[in-house]
């Protein structure tokens, strides 16, 4: 995503385990393996990315505790940008969209700047057993005088050679990478965890050593590196562009049903 939202690897020979139940996946860059390895390049990298999805691995709510999706969950960013301030509002709604055969949790997510809207985004997210949340697609679109102008960086899991991708792991851990989407020449977010005792201190809140906190890369924007922090109970708290860019995100405000 090269969007704003807060909600949506490096390039390494790491496998990475715990995707859907029962299956092991190099969500880095390859495909599903298990019964047999997946096809590497010499430098170690698979060739292909295809996780194996299965409906009946998925269902009940997203109660990943880094990244809980509770219907009426709501979220408040301030944003700070080169060309002012921007405010972000994260919505868990109480619909679902069906990707992949999975009922998925949609969420909205909207951009606003001196008050008026500049984008509006639909994700679509769904946790497997395993506890893992899954980012299915999204469906956005980037607004000027109140008309919509731009829908690049929507992608839907399944269409077109899209495929979901992992937003957070169900036990984090230090060094694991992951594909959080794909969608090529769209959206081909990675992340890489960096801590997971991290603390941070925003205008919600300071959190002391219960964050996780991964970089965040895309080969879309090459030379970009972002850093996200996931609170325990919470999510979402802090983003900070840490090379090629200079955006700095802040959870200000969150609410729960």
């Amino acid at each position: 995503m090269t969007k704003r939202s807060v909600l949506g690897a490096i390039t390494v020979a790491l496998l990475v385990t715990g995707t859907t139940v029962g299956t092991t996946v190099d969500t880095t860059i390859g495909t599903t393996v298990g019964a047999g390895a997946a096809t590497r390049t010499p430098g170690g990298v698979s060739r292909d990315y295809e996780p194996k999805i299965r409906p009946a691995d998925f269902g009940g709510p997203i109660d990943n505790p880094y990244f809980p999706l509770v219907p009426g969950a709501r979220w408040v960013y301030d944003v700070s940008t080169p060309t002012g301030p921007e405010r972000i509002v994260v919505e868990v709604t109480h619909d679902t969209k069906e990707v992949l055969g999975i009922d998925a949790v949609v969420v909205r997510d909207t951009v606003s700047k001196d008050g008026a809207l500049v984008e509006d985004t639909f994700d679509w997210y769904a946790q497997d057993t395993a506890g893992n949340v899954w980012y299915l697609g999204e469906d956005t679109k980037e607004y000027e005088n109140g008309v919509a102008v731009n829908t690049k960086g929507s992608w839907e899991a399944g269409v077109d050679g899209a495929q979901p991708g992992i937003v957070m792991k169900a036990h984090p851990r230090v060094g694991a990478t992951y594909r959080q989407e794909f969608y090529k020449g769209e959206a081909e977010d990675r992340a890489r965890v960096l801590s997971v005792s991290e603390s941070a201190s925003v205008p919600f809140g300071t959190f002391e050593r219960n964050i996780v906190k991964t970089k965040d890369i895309t080969p879309l924007q090459p030379g970009f590196v972002e850093h996200k922090y996931y609170a325990r109970d919470i999510g979402v708290v802090l983003e900070i562009d840490v090379k090629g860019g200079s955006e700095r995100v802040e959870l200000v405000e969150h609410t729960t049903p």
